[in-house]
């Protein structure tokens, strides 16, 4: 297994065992997983952020290049390793708040998930 999937492995166990992972492997894993996204569904359209440790733009369509992006998908790194892992639903994080998704092209429920462990 490549060094970044090892931390999407790493995170998600933890995540399982109710532990949160190490900084770096949490980090890397989601860095990895947007990576997957933007290469994916590459485009211009859609800013996905997980805060604190990155964003990608995806999606194909109007692109966006200055201010606030018109379609925004943010929420915590958890939330999105856990669906792109496909251990969460884009319904239910949409419809319980730990997504919050803005937008016309927001909704990656058909690009998700990313990878299977």
């Amino acid at each position: 297994m490549n060094p970044s999937m090892e931390a999407v492995s790493r995170a998600v166990s933890a995540y399982a065992a109710g532990e949160r992972p190490e900084r770096a492997v949490e980090k890397a894993a989601v860095k990895h997983l947007l990576g997957l996204l933007a290469q994916q569904s590459p485009g211009k359209s859609v800013e996905v952020r997980i805060p604190p440790y990155a964003a990608v733009q995806c999606v194909e369509g109007t692109r966006h290049t200055r201010g606030t992006p018109p379609n925004v998908v943010e929420t915590d790194a958890r939330t999105f390793v856990e669906l792109a892992t496909g251990r969460l639903a884009w319904a239910d994080t949409v419809a319980d708040g730990r997504v919050h998704a803005t937008g016309t092209r927001s909704d990656l429920s058909g690009l998700l998930p990313l990878v299977a462990l």
